[in-house]
């Protein structure tokens, strides 16, 4: 399979997983017990490891590497602060305002990764304003 659809995949399973974190965040939000439902705890962690294999496979057909290409590095610290961010949204923050703060922030976060990957720029929104 060529880059369009490693590119496609990467993008579909960014939207689903995304979606899955906005879904279990609003629910949380919410004091809707439903957030914790079995599934919404197990699913994300299929889409998340189907996502970091789209990301090693689209690195290896266009030989752009962390800690080679500035960009892609800056993008894969954001993803780690995505993930501890996320953590604390649904797992580690204390009061429901921590947790979506937590959330907010995870969710801009993304947008910045977004952008970064956008760019191919390791300033994302800035490389926009020049």
């Amino acid at each position: 399979m060529g880059h369009a659809a490693a590119l496609g995949a990467h993008l579909v399973i960014v939207a689903v997983s995304v979606s899955l974190f906005s879904l279990r965040c609003a629910l949380m939000m919410a004091g809707r017990p439903r957030w914790q439902a079995r599934w919404l705890r197990i699913l994300p962690h299929a889409v998340d490891t189907a996502l970091l294999a789209s990301g090693v496979w689209l690195m290896l057909l266009t030989r752009q590497f962390p800690f080679v290409n500035a960009w892609l590095s800056v993008k894969l610290l954001l993803v780690v602060a995505y993930i501890v961010l996320g953590n604390v949204a649904l797992r580690r923050g204390a009061t429901l305002r921590i947790r979506t703060l937590a959330a907010v922030a995870a969710l801009l976060t993304i947008g910045w990764i977004i952008l970064v990957a956008l760019a191919r720029d390791p300033l994302g929104p800035a490389a926009f304003l020049s």
